[in-house]
């Protein structure tokens, strides 16, 4: 049997901003992307800590170093710059992988300015 098993979390990252008139994802920092193993295309859960809205869509990189987290094409209208969102992704793991996995996860400072807490990160 398989379970689904956080594997990536990138927690209070500040949207920068929302563009509409884009066929849709969010764009990451990609170094941020790199350190919590959050690959290109991959399908995350966006959770807007803001207004309450969760939704699905896919991980595109931003330029490295750049703090952006870019809401586009249809994700653009679940939240707005400056709203703080939670970003996860999951993997389908064993029972017996499960039990010892240790999700990579980053909790951000305000304005995506630092990482204040990191769990098994990905060193870039």
């Amino acid at each position: 049997m398989l379970v689904q098993i956080l594997k990536s979390k990138i927690l209070r990252a500040e949207a920068t901003d929302a563009v509409q008139d884009y066929e849709g994802s969010l764009a990451v920092d990609e170094n941020l992307m790199k350190t919590v193993g959050l690959l290109y295309g991959e399908k995350i859960l966006v959770g807007n800590i803001t207004n309450g809205k969760r939704f699905e869509t896919y991980a595109i990189p931003a330029p490295a170093g750049s703090k952006t987290f870019s809401l586009r094409g249809a994700a653009a209208h679940m939240g707005k710059p400056g709203d703080k969102l939670v970003i996860m992704s999951f993997a389908q793991l064993t029972e017996d992988e499960a039990k010892t996995w240790i999700p990579r996860t980053i909790t951000l400072a305000e304005g995506n300015s630092k990482i204040i807490k990191a769990q098994n990160p990905v060193k870039i």
